[in-house]
């Protein structure tokens, strides 16, 4: 997918800190949380996504470390529901 459809959903109000499971090309599907971090206008403009993974949501709530999520290039993106 490209950096601006991912843009387009990833900051409207209906996904704001609400989970969405996003589906690769040779990957299993993750579902997590979107997060806008420092760095994220440079991120976004080579298509890279910090995603928090289902299973940390419980210790991102209290901590908010940046650290928890992984990174993932949008091009590997084929659907985000």
């Amino acid at each position: 997918m490209t950096s601006e459809l991912i843009e387009k959903y990833v900051e409207s109000e209906a996904v704001t800190n609400k989970p969405v499971t996003v589906s690769f090309k040779q990957r299993n599907n993750v579902t997590g949380i979107f997060i806008r971090g420092y760095d994220y206008a440079d991120m976004k403009k080579k298509n890279f996504w910090r995603i928090i993974a289902e299973a940390k949501f419980d210790e991102w709530n209290t901590s908010k470390d940046i650290n928890l999520a992984r990174i993932f290039n949008g091009v590997d993106f084929t659907k985000i529901k």
